[in-house]
C-alpha cells in the first residue's frame, strides 16, 4: 500500500510520532508533505510525549490526531492512554499507526520478540480496537476499517492500525544528512580504546552493533560491554546504576541523541546523584538513523549546557576525533559525572552486522567481568 494512500484515507491533519523502520515510507512521505512545520508533523521525544501532544491538538482543534510509532513504544503510551486519553477519563480520541516488529512467525531481533507477541493484546487491554495492514491489504479494506473506527473516535475512544513488515511503500527516496564528518563507528572505536577494560554501556541501535564488531575485530571478546539492544533511552540509567555500585571503577556510557532525548530526565538524576566515576558520551547526528534517518530535536539544542544545568561536574563538545580523544583523556582522570557530545555524520557500513551472542550471554559475561572489579 502506498503511504500517500494511507494518509489520504486517514484524513488526519496533524501527525506526531517516533520514527520506525517499518513505517519509514510513512515518515518519508510526511517529511515530504509537511517539511518542518510542527503544526502538521512533529517528531517527538518519546511515544508518551506524542500521546500528550495529540491530546493538546485535539483539545485545541476538536479534530482527530494521528500518532505513529514502533510497537516497542507501546509501553510509553500506556500511562497517557489509560489516564488521559481513555473515554473513562477525558475521552480524547487518537488514531495510532504502529509498526509491528517481532510479529510471531517473522524472524526479528531478540529485543522485539516478546514485544511482538503482546502487541495486539496490549491494544486490546487498553480498549484500543486495531486493524492489521499487510502487503496484500487493499485501500478499500483500509478505508472500510477507518469507517468502522469513526464511531469509536467520535465517542472518545482511540483506534490503531498495526503495520506489518513491507506493508507500506513510498516511491520517492528521501535523503537525510547533516554537516558533520566524523563517522560514528570511528568515534566508538576511539571511545572503546579510551575505556580499556572499564565497563561500557552502549545504547540501542547501530551504536551497539558497531561496538560489537569493533570488539570482534580486536579479538577482545564482549565481557566489557553491556549492549542495550532494546529499551531505548535507558542506557544512561543502566550505567548510573552500575556506577553507583562500583564507585572505584570508571563506567562509560555510549548514548545516542535520540535515546538521550527520549528519557532526558535521566540526566537530572545523574547530575543530582553525582557519580564521580561516570562518563556519559552522546553521539549526536541529530537523527533517528537506525530506523531511517529522520531528524531529532538534538540538532537545535545544547546538550552539554543541559547536562551542566542538571549538575554534571564537567561537559564538553567535540567536532573532530582529535577533540574527542582529548576529552576522553580528560574524563579518565577528572571527577564526574562528565558529558561529552561528539557530533557525527549520518551513515554506517552497508555490511554492518548484528551481535552474534544472545542478550543472556552478553549479560552473563558482563556481570562476570563486573564481579572482578
Amino acid at each position: 500500500m502506498k503511504a500517500e494512500a494511507l494518509i489520504d484515507i486517514l484524513g488526519a491533519e496533524f501527525y506526531t510520532g517516533v520514527p520506525d523502520s517499518q513505517l519509514k515510507a510513512l515518515c518519508d512521505c510526511l517529511t515530504d508533505l509537511y517539511g518542518s512545520d510542527p503544526r502538521r508533523h512533529l517528531i517527538a521525544a518519546n511515544e508518551g510525549n506524542c500521546a500528550a501532544l495529540a491530546a493538546g491538538y485535539h483539545l485545541a482543534s476538536g479534530k482527530i490526531p494521528a500518532v505513529y510509532m514502533q510497537n516497542s513504544g507501546q509501553g510509553n503510551i500506556i500511562n497517557p492512554a489509560a489516564s488521559l486519553l481513555s473515554d473513562r477519563v477525558y475521552g480524547i480520541p487518537v488514531l495510532f499507526i504502529i509498526g509491528w516488529r517481532g510479529e510471531p512467525g517473522v524472524r526479528d531481533e531478540p529485543q522485539h520478540v516478546y514485544q511482538g507477541e503482546v502487541t495486539l493484546k496490549l491494544l486490546e487491554d487498553m480498549d484500543i480496537r486495531s486493524f492489521v495492514i499487510d502487503r496484500e491489504t487493499s485501500c478499500e479494506e483500509v478505508r472500510a476499517a477507518m469507517d468502522g473506527f469513526r464511531p469509536l473516535l467520535a465517542a472518545g475512544k482511540s483506534a490503531a492500525f498495526v503495520v506489518r513488515k513491507g506493508a507500506l511503500t513510498y516511491d520517492k527516496k528521501v535523503v537525510y544528512r547533516n554537516g558533520h564528518t566524523v563517522l560514528r563507528e570511528e568515534a566508538i572505536r576511539h571511545i572503546a580504546a579510551a575505556a580499556g577494560s572499564d565497563p561500557v554501556v552502549s545504547t540501542t541501535g547501530k551504536a551497539s552493533r558497531e561496538l560489537f564488531e569493533i570488539r570482534e575485530q580486536a579479538g577482545q571478546g564482549h565481557r566489557y560491554d553491556f549492549l542495550t539492544v532494546g529499551s531505548m533511552g535507558h542506557s544512561s540509567s543502566i550505567a548510573l546504576g552500575i556506577a553507583l555500585q562500583k564507585p572505584e571503577t570508571k563506567v562509560w556510557c555510549i548514548d545516542g541523541d535520540g535515546a538521550a532525548l527520549m528519557h532526558m530526565g535521566a540526566m537530572a538524576v545523574i547530575g543530582t546523584s553525582r557519580p564521580e566515576n561516570l562518563v556519559h558520551i552522546v553521539i549526536n547526528n541529530a537523527a533517528h538513523e537506525t530506523v531511517g534517518g529522520m531528524p531529532t530535536a538534538a540538532g537545535g539544542i545544547d546538550l552539554p549546557a543541559i547536562a551542566l544545568a542538571c549538575g554534571y561536574a564537567g561537559v564538553a563538545a567535540a567536532d573532530t576525533l582529535e577533540e574527542l580523544d582529548a576529552e576522553l583523556a580528560r574524563a579518565r582522570s577528572a571527577p564526574g559525572p562528565r558529558l561529552i557530545e561528539i557530533k557525527c555524520a549520518l551513515g554506517a557500513r552497508a555490511d554492518l552486522g548484528r551481535p552474534t551472542t544472545s542478550p543472556q550471554e552478553n549479560k552473563q559475561a558482563f556481570m562476570a567481568h563486573l564481579s572482578k572489579l
